[in-house]
């Protein structure tokens, strides 16, 4: 019974595994779109289109009852603030992105795994292996090489890309907690109606017209976006935050490959080698687990 049971641990670490890198594919997919959409209009109307979206297509699976269970849902402080460092990490990040080089902005928001993991051990007690501490400094290096960063100081847009990498590691672990305490449909109408109040305001100040091909483009962020949240949920139930941190390195990889799809973006030969050693600090998690699992 015992080697059942690990059996079916290590089956669903795999699968949280599974479902939190296709989460960053999509969240790169989404983050693609955006990016082609903030020329014509702002962050707040993005926000507010794409909460819209998900709330609309959770309606359409799970009916009232879904909006009924998430009034009743013991999970709606919690959720709520970690819908505000999640907001608060986005307000940090996209207002750095307007000075900083793209390298730099990168590099120093993916020390993010490095925070979760650090902080994974203080508030949630996990266990951390040392080879999974070396996948994430392996990853956090591979980030280094592709980037390239050179004399950041320590200016306001530095400490801005800071702060939204220490707020998104804390809101990661608000996650992990919430995650393992409520279904992932109800987590999905929190976070999104929390989105949704939070942007409302600026929208309706900050309004700029859309074209129908803006307009189909908002559907498809609210698209992606609520597909990698659930799948990013799913994946907290199922694996330590400590074991997915590292595989948010990932979405950097896909962010390379969308850049030359859409933009034509040829990356340097750094950006390669980088590459090459963020895949082989995710090899190291996912090989790591697969031996365990068989041990």
């Amino acid at each position: 019974m015992a080697d059942i049971a690990i059996l079916e641990t290590r089956e669903r670490v795999l699968a949280g595994i599974l479902f939190t890198g296709a989460a960053y594919f999509l969240f790169s997919t989404q983050d693609a779109s955006i990016k082609l959409l903030v020329v014509g209009m702002t962050v707040w109307q993005i926000m507010f289109f794409r909460s819209i979206t998900i709330l609309v297509g959770c309606a359409a699976i799970g009916g009232r009852r879904l909006f009924e269970d998430t009034v009743r849902s013991s999970v709606l402080r919690p959720m709520f603030l970690r819908s505000v460092f999640t907001l608060a990490a986005w307000i940090c990040f996209y207002n750095a992105a307007k000075t900083m080089q793209l390298a730099e902005l990168t590099t120093i928001y993916y020390a993010a795994p490095i925070i979760i993991t650090v902080l994974s051990v203080v508030m949630l007690g996990e266990k951390v292996p040392a080879l999974r501490w070396l996948a994430v400094f392996i990853g956090f290096a591979g980030v280094f090489v592709a980037c390239d960063p050179t004399r950041l100081g320590l200016s306001m847009p530095v400490l801005l890309v800071l702060a939204a990498a220490i707020l998104w590691a804390i809101a990661i672990i608000l996650m992990r907690k919430t995650s393992l305490a409520e279904r992932t449909m109800i987590q999905l109408v929190l976070n999104n109606t929390f989105f949704l109040a939070f942007s409302a305001v600026p929208t309706f100040f900050l309004w700029q017209a859309m074209t129908w091909d803006q307009l189909l483009l908002l559907i498809a962020v609210g698209a992606l976006g609520g597909i990698a949240q659930y799948l990013l949920f799913e994946g907290m139930k199922r694996a330590p935050v400590s074991i997915l941190a590292p595989l948010e390195y990932t979405s950097l990889i896909w962010s390379f490959a969308l850049g030359f799809a859409i933009w034509g973006d040829v990356p340097r030969p750094e950006v390669f080698i980088g590459a090459a050693i963020i895949v082989s600090a995710g090899l190291v998690i996912v090989a790591n687990e697969r031996f365990r699992k068989w041990a």
